[in-house]
């Protein structure tokens, strides 16, 4: 007997539907789910790339510096957060240059149900933006925790830890110590320093400790020689306690009016280092000044600097400031909050590296000296003829440039030096005859020599050393048009040099008539140099070969393109003795009596500027033994009146030293 409930069909009956009905229904039903399945994965990774948007928007904007406050929420139960004013308080110094910022991994698991996680790694360039030594980064990972709202948007939870993991606690604050090294010496030829640290005062004034800025102003103007309306409007506007500079000196000189100074109602005084040379006048166009940066100078470091710092503001100590001051140390840690501080970095600073130059200190300080008592702005120049090296480089006053290197002048007579080379390598003899009259003519242009002097007719040698220029004018036709150019560079003027600083070598132009080229014979024409370029002139005689000058010896200054063609030796041995007579029987007579070996020499008076008579340039340029020099001053009535004698001071000053 069968048991089951359901009769069999039998032939002819249909067939009833209900077990395909059901087999139907279970498709649907499997159908709808992965359907749902579908629907949900769809939902879990259109959030999962919403989430990864919004971290990599969050990268990008911390990479520029944006904090978008429509992208952020405050944490369950906090107040609303502005972004960009928070980070700014957390991180502290960091905050004023952004950092790159990349997204490392973004963990979407949880994106279905409106949340996600995200790490980005973050690297502060210490480097480029804070000066600290090449390399140096702070770099770490962080997290976001992201969260869609009701409104179905995406969004970062802010919270302290995600400007850095050290900040969890939600007290503490991130702080950049930057600490300067000490800056290196500047030395001397023989390695010893002439710019090295010393002890300093800086006189100030605090407004809150005086009741009558005008008197404190006039007082210490009074000792120091300061301008006492200016700086009592200055006291007037500044913070009550804001220390308001007035000068700085050196401790002996402090010490010198301590006295005077003390009892002046506000003045305050803060004890420091600068790097300083021997005195305030010692080369200072050349080596500069060191002093504490300005907000300009800040602003163009992009980093390297930031207020307070000192740095380099002139001459080599600007030229070479990375050098002489290192990369400053930076530590990050944090502050505040609970528990003791963390260092999260920590990077030496890296000392600087001393510039050595040319200059013999004591040399130097004669040439100071000599140019100590002239009225006139002045310069000095003394170059080594064997090597070419610059040994004291002297501008007066001290603080109007650097009359010395950069100086752009008339030579005068001086030139004839330059094309006396030319005309004797042209086949010119000492001992031809070549008038002197008291004036020339050139296509209509007459020219004169110095207070109207003629010699009639006399040997070039003559000529030269009584520094005719109606001789050299007539002369001038036997020269092509760039020949005094040529001829210049042979000698260093207008040639390129490899000194190491900044240096006039000289302009020669090419003439363009025969006004042009006569006026230029004789260092009238439109030829400017500086003094150190008739320095290099005169020790290129003296070498008999061209000698370009070196004024920094380390780091070595790269080499200069090839020399210009060679002026022939027994040319400028020539020219050599012909300067001889200059100091024996021409215009630089003063020179004979110096001590020591045979002096050459050159006097120069250059007209310039405009009126009746012409205002005049004194100049004298020559050599003794290994040393060539040349002398400047400025509005000088004659090259042997006025720059003669300060070169014979020089001179003789330079033969003491030696013994």
């Amino acid at each position: 007997m069968s048991t089951d409930p359901s009769p069999r069909p039998g032939p002819g009956t249909p067939r009833r539907p209900r077990r395909r009905t059901v087999v139907a229904g279970g498709a649907a039903v499997l159908a709808a789910a992965a359907a749902g399945t579908a629907a949900w994965a769809r939902s879990r990774d259109d959030a999962g790339a919403a989430a990864r948007r919004l971290a990599g928007d969050v990268a990008r904007d911390w990479s520029a510096g944006t904090w978008r406050a429509e992208l952020f929420e405050a944490a369950a139960g906090q107040p609303p957060v502005d972004p960009a004013a928070e980070y700014a308080r957390l991180a502290g110094g960091l905050a004023s240059a952004p950092p790159t910022v990349s997204v490392a991994a973004v963990d979407t698991d949880s994106a279905g149900d409106g949340s996600a996680a995200a790490r980005l790694d973050v690297s502060f360039d210490l480097a480029a933006a804070h000066g600290a030594p090449e390399g140096t980064a702070f770099a770490y990972t962080t997290a976001l925790r992201l969260r869609r709202g009701d409104d179905e948007e995406w969004r970062v939870v802010w919270e302290p830890a995600l400007v850095h993991p050290a900040l969890a606690g939600g007290t503490a604050t991130l702080a950049l110590e930057r600490t300067q090294p000490p800056r290196a010496d500047v030395l001397g030829r023989d390695g010893t320093p002439v710019v090295t640290e010393t002890p300093v005062v800086r006189v100030g004034v605090q407004p809150s400790r005086t009741t009558d800025p005008a008197a404190t102003a006039a007082a210490l103007g009074e000792v120091l020689g300061v301008d006492a309306d200016a700086l009592a409007e200055r006291v007037r506007q500044a913070d009550p306690d804001a220390f308001v500079d007035v000068v700085t000196l050196r401790r002996d000189d402090y010490d010198a009016r301590r006295d005077a100074l003390q009892p002046v109602p506000g003045a305050v005084f803060r004890e420091s280092a600068l790097p300083l040379a021997p005195t305030r006048e010692f080369a200072r166009g050349l080596l500069g000044t060191v002093g504490q940066v300005t907000a300009e100078k800040v602003e163009e470091s992009g980093g390297r600097y930031a207020a307070g710092d000192v740095a380099g503001l002139s001459g080599l100590q600007e030229r070479y400031d990375e050098r002489l001051a290192g990369r400053v140390g930076v530590a990050v840690r944090t502050t505040g909050g609970e528990g003791a501080p963390q260092d999260l970095l920590v990077v030496d600073p890296v000392p600087g590296e001393p510039v050595r130059t040319s200059l013999d200190a004591a040399l130097q300080q004669e040439a100071d000296d000599v140019l100590a008592a002239t009225a006139s702005p002045s310069a000095l120049v003394a170059v080594d003829t064997a090597t070419g090296e610059v040994l004291a480089v002297a501008s007066s006053p001290a603080d109007r440039g650097d009359l010395a290197l950069t100086g752009r002048f008339p030579p005068g007579s001086t030139f004839k030096v330059v094309t006396t080379v030319a005309l004797l390598a042209q086949g010119l003899d000492p001992a031809e005859t070549v008038a002197c009259a008291p004036t020339f003519t050139v296509d209509g242009r007459s020219f004169r020599n110095f207070e109207g002097e003629a010699f009639g007719d006399v040997p070039f040698r003559t000529d030269f050393a009584q520094s005719c220029n109606t001789a050299f004018a007539s002369l001038s036709a036997r020269l092509d048009d760039d020949e005094l150019r040529t001829t210049a560079a042979q000698l260093g003027v207008g040639a390129e040099w490899a000194s190491g600083v900044d240096a006039f070598a000289g302009d020669v132009p090419v003439t363009e008539s025969a006004v042009d080229l006569a006026a230029a014979s004789f260092g009238q024409g439109r030829t400017l140099v500086s003094p150190l370029a008739m320095a290099v002139a005169a020790a290129s005689v003296a070498a008999r070969e061209l000698r370009r000058p070196a004024v920094v010896l380390d780091p070595a200054p790269a080499a200069p393109a090839a020399p210009p063609s060679a002026a022939d030796p027994a040319v400028l041995e020539a020219v050599g003795d012909l300067m001889r007579e200059v100091v024996v029987s021409g215009t630089a007579t003063v020179l004979g009596g110096v001590p020591g070996e045979p002096v050459h020499a050159k006097t120069g008076t250059a007209e310039h500027g405009t009126g009746d008579p012409l205002p005049t340039h004194a100049w004298t340029i020559g050599y003794q033994g290994s040393l060539a020099f040349a002398v400047f001053v400025s509005d000088g009535a004659s090259g042997g009146s006025v720059a003669a004698p300060l070169a014979a001071d020089f001179l003789t000053r330079a033969a003491a030293l030696r013994g």
